[in-house]
């Protein structure tokens, strides 16, 4: 039986923060062999690293690395407000913690932004 209260419960920001932290992980999950692989490049000499880097050197992989910035940034700060709320007494400034993730994401996707037109 569906409860009445399930479309309220995922308006709330909680709701949102555990959705943003949960797919941050995932996608960061599946970037992880993508990593290695590469990685495992550097390990074939210059020649094959070199091939590598001129291939990720496009605007879409650019675009990319921000995108992996800005999830990390979310899914740590995602993961620091969890244990402070876990281990502290910070029931009253949940929505100030979720503001505060979200606001250091965006602000690491910015200064990545601002490094890569430097």
């Amino acid at each position: 039986m569906k409860r009445r209260n399930d479309y309220r419960a995922r308006q709330h920001p909680a709701y949102w923060a555990f959705l943003v932290h949960r797919c941050s992980g995932l996608a960061l999950g599946l970037f992880l062999p993508l990593h290695f692989w590469a990685l495992g490049r550097a390990m074939q000499g210059v020649a094959g690293l070199d091939s590598f880097l001129r291939f990720v050197d496009q605007p879409l992989f650019q675009f990319a690395e921000w995108g992996l910035v800005v999830l990390l940034a979310l899914h740590m700060m995602g993961g620091v407000r969890l244990l402070l709320i876990e281990f502290g007494d910070w029931s009253g400034l949940r929505k100030n913690w979720i503001a505060a993730a979200c606001g250091f994401g965006l602000l690491a996707g910015l200064a990545y932004a601002l490094a890569l037109m430097g």
